[in-house]
């Protein structure tokens, strides 16, 4: 698949643009773009600027997911994840922050600060109907078939 992709500002364009770790990832490692460190205090949230914006096929998403050593290691997640990209958004993507650990964590310029993984999804149309169809599960939710 091929995405559109544009620097904003060539203030940043030393910073490298989204790419997988490995040959296996899923995920795109999307960096800050930032001048100056930003601190997230504990139980708190904050925007971080990437630099970027894309354009995407109708009938694809771009999701933006938490790091995995971000959330174990420092208690750091983006959240909303996984956030939507739109195919028709064309502004800054922007990742949303928060610090669920103990300690203030300090966001530097180039830091990998989230994963960017692209989906394709189908568009739905709902028909009102009267009554849904019976199943053995029924209306039983939130732990009703086990831990």
């Amino acid at each position: 698949m091929l995405v559109k992709i544009t620097r904003l500002s060539q203030q940043f364009e030393d910073l490298p643009l989204p790419n997988y770790a490995t040959d296996g990832s899923a995920g795109m490692d999307i960096c800050a773009a930032i001048d100056k460190s930003i601190t997230i205090e504990p139980q708190s949230t904050v925007l971080i600027p990437t630099n970027i914006a894309i354009e995407l096929e109708v009938g694809y998403e771009c999701q933006v997911r938490s790091r995995s050593g971000l959330a174990i290691k420092h208690g750091v997640f983006a959240l909303n994840a996984p956030g939507t990209i739109d195919s028709d958004y064309r502004g800054e993507v922007k990742i949303i922050l928060s610090n669920f650990g103990k300690e203030p964590f300090v966001v530097n310029r180039g830091d990998r600060i989230a994963q960017l993984v692209f989906a394709k999804y189908e568009k739905a149309t709902f028909l009102e109907v009267d009554k849904l169809t019976e199943t053995s599960r029924g209306a039983g939710g939130f732990g009703s078939t086990g831990s």
